[in-house]
């Protein structure tokens, strides 16, 4: 519950503060985005199945959005950033839709 408290706090804080982001930062927010996401997702099909941790959950989070950026910018370092941000974010999207659709499962018995 705490965790579904502070993400609304923090869209509500984004949307009313409007937060400007670093131009160093610019290449890596999608994708921290897009793995906080997968961690969201994650924890809300835990919380479904009843094995939510709170510990595991922010471990969780924390590590997707550092693993994702590291990613990027070794990418970016290499030369193929834009290969592997879309890799990074494939990777992703799919455990997004796995988590999506085992929550569907789980709420709707289909």
């Amino acid at each position: 519950m705490i965790a579904v408290i502070g993400l609304l706090a923090g869209i509500a804080l984004g949307l009313l503060w409007h937060p400007v982001v670093p131009v160093w930062a610019e290449p890596y927010l999608p994708i921290a985005i897009v793995a906080a996401m997968d961690a969201v997702v994650g924890g809300i099909r835990a919380l479904i199945e009843r094995r939510f941790d709170e510990r595991i959950f922010v471990i969780s989070f924390l590590s997707n959005v550092l693993i994702a950026a590291f990613l990027v910018f070794l990418g970016d370092q290499l030369g193929v950033g834009a290969q592997i941000s879309t890799g990074v974010v494939v990777v992703l999207a799919m455990r997004i839709f796995a988590n999506a659709a085992a929550i569907r499962r789980l709420l709707f018995r289909a």
